[in-house]
């Protein structure tokens, strides 16, 4: 059987997925139940500095987006962080600890962006036994508006700053988590190894409302009549957070810096995706408070059983393996060419791909063949885009057939020759380029 034991920076875990912090790692009795049904670690919900508790509001916390089957796919949540004395959840760190030693135990923390303010919380978790620490730079609501979690992670020279007093101060490992909520995360990134992190976790939730009230008009989740932006979670978000972590692993400034990928992992497919395209293991909530821990075993039996299909025997047959894939999109190849093609014994006749096609897209599916109601693509029309597939409700009734190199219509022919050109990074700026349009060799 495939090996899917995880050691992130030196953090050992029996496997992968590790429990995010949250609401689910608020309290002892909350991750010895995690722990019980087999998730390999926990992130503790995040840790502020003693004095005055935080105060969550006494209400609805939570906003929801659904699929069209009430399936959740996305929550945003007005939480801060722990409202529990720092005393107590010290107290039951070590405890759990003591109880758990072969499951990671990581502490987030937030505190004032002041250097005796995280000097002075550091050796408290340290005398946990805890096996590492994750700054929580990414907290998008209620705490960020007093000058601490996303309002630290948006500037890159506070995350390189706070980042070196707690390596300088502590013996555990520092993770970094990252904020989604900034145009390009790779200069965070960048801030935070130049600091001397250890890793960077990502993302947090993205700032949003979910929902408004239309008979009070207010946003979701309401208090007395108002609401409050929030952060956003869930299997909605796993794209960005994706396209997130590629960002760091591919970008030379940050190669080789570990990263721990969260953002809408649901099942083992997508722990899979996300480790592929560069985290060393992943971090889960939503689907938890979605399903309950025992999703874990459908995690980890599905991880390693794909493994297994795949020939892979450890994890670091999967880290990275996609992460040489993701290119710019000018380096695409415009000669490569498909074309749909429907199989008439799966289709239902309902005929989504031809309207989404003539409505929308390029005429390039017929509803009508010899008098009679039947969908075909117009080969000539076509070009490949994959709406069709997309919409189908039928799985592989339709799919996306290679043509040779070249087999194409003229029109496309000009496109591809007009389109190549050569593109030179801005020194200046890595998200900017400059380029001029050349002939096609």
């Amino acid at each position: 059987m495939a090996d899917i034991r995880n050691d992130f920076v030196g953090i050992k875990s029996p496997n992968p997925f590790w429990l995010a912090s949250a609401p689910p790692t608020d309290k002892a009795y909350n991750v010895e139940r995690a722990f019980k049904a087999g998730w390999g670690g926990v992130v503790w919900k995040t840790l502020g500095e003693a004095g005055p508790p935080v105060v969550n509001v006494n209400g609805p916390r939570y906003g929801a987006i659904y699929g069209g089957d009430r399936r959740l796919i996305g929550l945003n949540n007005i939480e801060l962080i722990t409202d529990r004395d720092l005393q107590t959840n010290l107290r039951e760190i070590k405890e759990v600890k003591a109880k758990w030693p072969d499951r990671a135990m990581i502490v987030s923390i937030m505190v004032p962006c002041e250097e005796q303010a995280w000097k002075s919380i550091l050796p408290l978790v340290e005398e946990t036994g805890a096996d590492g620490i994750e700054l929580n730079f990414g907290c998008p609501h209620g705490m960020s508006e007093r000058g601490m979690g996303a309002a630290v992670g948006q500037v890159p020279e506070y995350i390189e700053m706070v980042t070196r007093w707690c390596k300088q101060t502590t013996r555990m490992p520092v993770i970094v988590k990252l904020t989604p909520n900034i145009t390009d995360v790779r200069y965070p990134a960048r801030a935070a190894k130049s600091g001397g992190a250890d890793a960077v976790s990502l993302i947090n939730t993205i700032n949003s409302i979910v929902s408004v009230d239309l008979n009070d008009f207010a946003p979701e989740p309401t208090i007395d009549g108002k609401g409050s932006h929030g952060g956003f979670c869930g299997p909605a978000v796993k794209p960005i957070a994706l396209h997130m972590v590629a960002e760091i692993a591919r970008d030379p400034e940050t190669a080789g810096l570990p990263i721990s990928g969260i953002g809408g992992v649901t099942t083992w497919r997508d722990a899979a995706e996300f480790m592929s395209l560069g985290a060393g293991n992943v971090q889960v909530c939503t689907a938890a408070m979605t399903y309950g821990f025992k999703i874990i075993e459908e995690m980890t039996a599905g991880l390693s059983n794909w493994m297994d299909e795949q020939g892979h025997t450890t994890l670091d047959d999967v880290v990275g393996r996609a992460t040489p894939n993701v290119t710019a999109w000018q380096y695409l190849n415009l000669n490569y060419v498909t074309k749909a093609r429907i199989d008439q014994d799966k289709c239902i006749s309902c005929g989504r791909c031809h309207i989404a096609c003539e409505d929308t897209s390029h005429q390039a599916i017929t509803n009508m063949v010899d008098g009679e109601r039947r969908f075909e693509v117009i080969e000539e029309e076509c070009v490949g885009c994959n709406l069709c597939v997309n919409v189908c409700p039928v799985e592989d009734c339709i799919d996306m057939v290679q043509l040779p190199a070249g087999a194409t219509d003229e029109r496309t022919k000009e496109k591809v020759s007009e389109t190549y050109f050569n593109w030179t990074e801005h020194p200046n700026n890595p998200t900017a380029a400059k380029g001029t349009l050349e002939p096609a060799e």
